[in-house]
Formats: structure tokens, sequence, C-alpha cells
């Protein structure tokens, strides 16, 4: 059997080890993103008016900009959970991990880092 056929890939077990690895970062990824909604849905009002006049004071001034400020927050979020959603499905395909330039495998380091990498620091390191 010639090298070329062999194909490389993590282990099973290495695949189970990133997928609780990633469904934890997405169930907290979820709850950042509701937090992240309501403190947009709440504009401001949340029965602080006597107890504390310094925090309404500075949410009044800076209502708008937290707006877009949350607006920007919410949608690297909602693109986070969808890169780790992403990096399921490659676990599922047993196609996690490998670098998508190189082919190699992705550093397990980097992938407890970063779990849901697509390029190696090498690819990344060429493209940047």
């Amino acid at each position: 059997m010639n090298d070329d056929n062999l194909v490389v890939r993590y282990s099973d077990k290495d695949l189970t080890h990133f997928r609780k690895i990633i469904e934890d970062k997405i169930s907290k990824a979820q709850h950042d993103l509701e937090l992240i909604r309501s403190a947009y849905m709440n504009d401001g009002n949340n029965g602080t008016d006597d107890t504390a006049p310094t925090f309404k004071a500075f949410e009044e001034g800076s209502q708008t900009m937290s707006k877009e400020a949350n607006t920007q927050l919410a949608i690297r979020q909602e693109k986070f959970i969808r890169d780790l959603k992403n990096a399921v499905i490659r676990i599922e395909n047993k196609t996690y991990g490998i670098c998508r330039v190189t082919g190699k495998l992705i550093s397990k380091k980097r992938l407890e880092l970063v779990p849901h990498a697509t390029l190696s620091i090498e690819a990344k390191n060429k493209m940047s």
C-alpha cells in the first residue's frame, strides 16, 4: 500500500474530545448571545433609576454607541456559533482538524485554543 492512500485524520477518541470542547463553547456562546440581545432590547429601562444614578447617566450617554456595539457583538457572536457548528459537522464527517490549505493535521494545541480553526498556523502565516 503506498502512502498516498493513507488518510490522515484525528482518531475517533480525539474527535470526541474536540466535540466536547466545541459543544461547551457553543453552549456558552449562545448564552452570551442571549445576554447581548437582552442588553440590546433593554433600552436602559432596567429598574436602576433610584439605586444607581451614575449607571443610569452612563447608560443614557452611551445608549446609541452601545446599540451599535451590541449589534456588532451579536453579529460576531452569531458567526462564531456558526463556525463552531460547522466544526461539529466536520467532526461528523471525520474531516475535522485537517488544514484546508496544506491537507495536514492542525496541531491539537491550536484546535484546543481555536476549535473552529480550518487552517494550520503554517497556512495562516502564509496567507497573512
